[in-house]
């Protein structure tokens, strides 16, 4: 994804548009695009640094070009490439020998004469024939541990130029979402797929039904959370590609003004025409209910099988839809609530939620970095650090009648 100074966005009218290409207004992109690719393709073995300068220059005629939205394509680009990188910090090491090596010859000149004597090439095969390499390996791991002196090892890509274009338009959407104080989306069709989205991306929210069959899902955004707003604002950044792979729904965020205390909406549906093809597990596999499951395994345990949102809970009109499933042999039943990212409103609104279906066994795990009112009954509440355990669900499960 972008990062926060890569995004392109223009507020007007109380509205947020972030920077978007289109086949009318940017025909030429697709041209660029392409070059782009190929340059990346063709560099195997050239420095970050230079593959960058490379792209910029693709764009010195393209006048309506601004800085941002070339680092923003280099971004995207380093996404799909694997770079060598300095490994136990031999480039420092490096470095320090090749000074000591070169110091007392100062200053090297090309051209030796009475008052320089020292000659930069011969210094070089000195160096080089002391260290046991040749002066290109040298060079090349000289530096190995900046950024911009990686070299390009492989480069994935993207399946065509028209698909660095969509990638692009969707990460400025994203990065307009970084400064989201809430978001909320209607949904018909994919309901339960856009849900699974959002709670395996750890996304706080509350659900309401509609009377017409179709759901309110309201989100908590990265501008309204307390603690770890970065890691929570790239969770809440990566739920969209899923949201766009969905059908029969629409959004609306309200978004804070970086530079005010202005608030702005922003919209959108699938009738934007912005496109992903990613897949939950693709997006979401080292997510905490992603490891959890993976722990229980499919086959029982103590006689509890667990199901992944396996019910949807109603009462009137409030939806509950708890992260797991247990369900015994003997017919006893329970549900795991994983509560991790929050804000003071989000755990009043899990409270009064967690009330409204206290007749159902709700299992609470509860991250340490939480601050949950400690009168609340604890016998069917857990703390957790960093992962769920089985051994601390089962405990509790054990005890529901």
């Amino acid at each position: 994804m972008l990062t926060r100074e890569l995004a392109i966005a223009e507020y007007k009218n109380g509205h947020v548009v972030p920077d978007r290409l289109t086949r009318g207004q940017h025909r030429q992109y697709l041209q660029l695009a392409q070059s782009m690719l190929h340059v990346y393709q063709n560099g195997v073995g050239l420095m970050r640094r230079q593959l960058r300068s490379s792209v910029h220059r693709l764009f010195e005629n393209e006048l309506d070009c601004p800085t941002r939205r070339m680092d923003a394509f280099c971004k995207l680009l380093d996404e799909r490439s694997v770079y060598d990188k300095d490994k136990g910090s031999r480039a420092a090491k490096l470095r320090r020998r090749v000074f000591e090596i070169a110091a007392p010859k100062h200053p090297l000149v090309t051209a030796p004469d009475q008052l320089f004597e020292s000659s930069e090439s011969e210094v070089k095969k000195e160096i080089a024939l002391e260290i046991g390499k040749s002066w290109i390996e040298i060079e090349r791991e000289l530096f190995a541990d900046v950024i911009q002196f990686h070299r390009l090892r492989e480069f994935s890509g993207y399946d065509s130029a028209a698909a660095l274009l969509a990638r692009y338009n969707v990460a400025q959407t994203q990065a307009v979402l970084y400064d989201a104080v809430s978001m909320t989306v209607w949904a018909n069709d994919d309901f339960k797929l856009i849900l699974r989205y959002a709670k395996l991306a750890r996304l706080m929210h509350t659900i309401i039904r509609k009377s017409d069959g179709s759901y309110q899902m309201t989100f908590d955004g990265p501008a309204s959370v307390l603690k770890q707003s970065r890691r929570y604002g790239v969770a809440f950044a990566k739920f969209l590609p899923g949201l766009l792979s969905c059908s029969g729904w629409k959004m609306k965020a309200i978004i804070q003004h970086r530079r005010s205390s202005w608030q702005n909406q922003f919209q959108l549906s699938p009738a934007d025409g912005l496109s992903s093809n990613v897949a939950a597990a693709e997006l979401f596999d080292s997510s905490l209910e992603e490891s959890f499951a993976k722990k229980w395994g499919e086959q029982p345990r103590e006689g509890w099988r667990l199901y992944r949102e396996g019910v949807v809970l109603y009462q009137d009109q409030t939806v509950f839809v708890p992260d797991f499933l247990f369900v015994h042999e003997d017919g006893r039943k329970a549900v795991l609530e994983i509560v991790g990212f929050w804000t003071p409103e989000y755990l009043e609104q899990k409270q009064k939620t967690l009330a409204t279906f206290s007749q159902h066994h709700i299992i609470l795990a509860i991250s340490d970095s939480v601050d949950w009112p400690s009168n609340e009954p604890s016998n069917l509440t857990f703390r957790y650090k960093t992962a769920i355990k089985v051994s601390d669900v089962l405990a509790i499960l054990n005890q529901v009648e």
